[in-house]
């Protein structure tokens, strides 16, 4: 169903971007004070922040049209991430609360559920797998980046993790966030045994890199290792979803 297919990810995309763009519109004043995002067209004058604004509306109004396009819930579903990475996020708890990662974790983990809905919207156990496998993954994967940006983070105010709580804390976090990971594959035996075995492989092997970092002299070196491992981690788990789906 090429049309169903089409509209799912040009409508994800879309409001992604929407979401995207109001987020550089929302933050253009901390923006400047950070390495990643100083050259962002909204810090530099490139573009003025009307037309983000106007920009942001117009993509996430015409994502959540191709989505409906698709059925109901997952215009729905679309909507409800739209609206917790814009108004839970990016201007309620961004600025104001140390678990800002968490909440930001809500709108990032929308995307699979988007995708099942298009094909099924009654969501069964596994599309809801699939969200909390993208929810747990999250914290640990941007407390290693925060860690790697922490004196930024501190510049612009924003109460990151290891900010407010030190690289200490922060560690036992993203070990407790990765240890949350391992059950999640037993719910998901629908897929295969060999899915289930390596899922949950990459998750001791992520929570083992986790312990060794307190034997680590260079807590940065060590978030960098857990950057980059989250970044394979989910790549090979959905890959090998394809995969294992389709034989």
């Amino acid at each position: 169903n090429l049309d169903t297919m089409l509209f799912a990810l040009a409508g994800s995309g879309l409001i992604m971007a929407g979401s995207c763009s109001f987020n550089n519109y929302y933050d253009r004043d901390i923006d400047p004070l950070m390495e990643r995002t100083k050259n962002r067209p909204t810090v530099t004058g490139k573009v003025s922040p009307g037309k983000v604004l106007l920009l942001s509306i117009v993509l996430i109004t015409v994502g959540i049209g191709f989505l409906a396009l698709t059925n109901l819930t997952t215009a729905v579903i679309g909507l409800f991430g739209v609206i917790a990475y814009i108004g839970l996020y990016t201007m309620f708890a961004k600025r104001r609360f140390v678990s800002n990662t968490i909440v930001g974790s809500i709108s990032g983990a929308v995307p699979p559920l988007i995708g099942w809905a298009a094909i099924d919207p009654q969501l069964g156990t596994l599309p809801w797998m699939l969200f909390l496998f993208m929810f747990l993954w999250q914290p640990p994967h941007f407390y290693a980046l925060a860690m790697k940006r922490v004196e930024e983070y501190r510049a612009a105010g924003v109460p990151m993790l290891p900010v407010v709580k030190g690289f200490k804390r922060t560690k036992l976090s993203m070990n407790l966030w990765v240890a949350a990971l391992i059950p999640l594959p037993f719910f998901m035996a629908e897929l295969g045994y060999f899915y289930v075995i390596l899922a949950t492989a990459l998750s001791i092997g992520w929570l083992i890199l986790g312990i060794y970092g307190y034997k680590m002299k260079d807590d940065i070196k060590w978030a960098r290792l857990m950057f980059v491992y989250s970044l394979n981690y989910m790549t090979i788990l959905f890959v090998v979803m394809v995969i294992v789906t389709l034989i």
